[in-house]
């Protein structure tokens, strides 16, 4: 996902992405596991949206730190 996508969205939604990228990421474990996992970038690529999510929360925890 872009970050100007992310940038867009309200804190609760960020919330959500970031519990269900976490989700993705722990299935894609599991698959590689057990030898099922195909795609092996699709770890890399959950577990970078994840960061790049929480970044994006602290960047709006802390613009409304400073407003308050």
């Amino acid at each position: 996902m872009d970050a100007n996508e992310l940038r867009g969205k309200t804190p609760d939604q960020l919330r959500e992405e970031l519990v269900n990228l976490k989700k993705e990421a722990f299935n894609l474990r599991f698959q590689q596991a057990t030898g099922q996992l195909e795609n092996t970038a699709a770890i890399r690529n959950a577990r970078r949206g994840a960061a790049q999510v929480k970044t994006i929360l602290n960047e709006k925890a802390a613009d409304a730190a400073k407003e308050a």
